[in-house]
């Protein structure tokens, strides 16, 4: 007896397992939301424990012309926008610049908090002589990315400063720093 019901009990367990199998979906996984040449990028950005930048060129380049984490403007129509890390970077060179990335470190000065990030910023190129605006606001579009909105600039009501290197292939890492005061922050200007 127990033979016979072991047999149409396994019988049904290999149909449904193969059953399963054909309902599995052969649509590709979705490509990434990256658009080449666009320079944005998605996705959730966590904090690193250590700077990954691995750059060591010594040749002149890339310039951060400014960086900003409030009292923003819009760089096209230089109206104020909502506060946000932007940092407006200048390819010095007669020769395109690619393979972008950025390391931060954010600091409440009054609790000594400090939190550090990293980004591939996938697609971001600077043409000879070009000036662009990075953005790390979560919005889309060309030339903004993501950001945590749990971070110590997001959170924190204290002044928190920031140190910024933006690096390129080919180039030297380009430095600079920027603060928010203490507030409420992201209030729109």
């Amino acid at each position: 007896m127990k033979l016979r019901l072991l047999v149409p009990v396994a019988l049904v367990a290999s149909l449904t397992v193969v059953a399963l199998a054909g309902c599995q979906s052969t649509t590709p996984a979705p490509a990434s939301s990256q658009a080449a040449g666009s320079g944005t990028s998605a996705g959730a950005v966590l904090p690193v424990d250590s700077n990954p930048i691995a750059n060591t060129s010594t040749a002149p380049g890339l310039t951060i012309v400014s960086a900003a984490a409030e009292d923003n403007v819009d760089p096209d129509t230089q109206a104020p926008i909502d506060d946000r890390l932007q940092v407006t970077v200048k390819n010095d060179t007669s020769s395109e610049l690619s393979t972008f990335e950025i390391y931060y470190v954010m600091k409440d000065v009054t609790t000594g908090q400090s939190e550090a990030y990293h980004q591939a910023l996938d697609g971001f190129t600077l043409p000879a002589g070009a000036t662009s605006t990075l953005s790390f606001d979560g919005e889309t579009g060309p030339g903004h990315f993501p950001e945590n909105t749990f971070s110590v600039y997001r959170s924190s009501k204290n002044q928190v400063d920031f140190t910024i290197e933006v690096s390129a292939a080919g180039v030297q890492v380009a430095n600079a720093t920027a603060t928010k005061g203490s507030g409420e922050g992201d209030a729109a200007d």
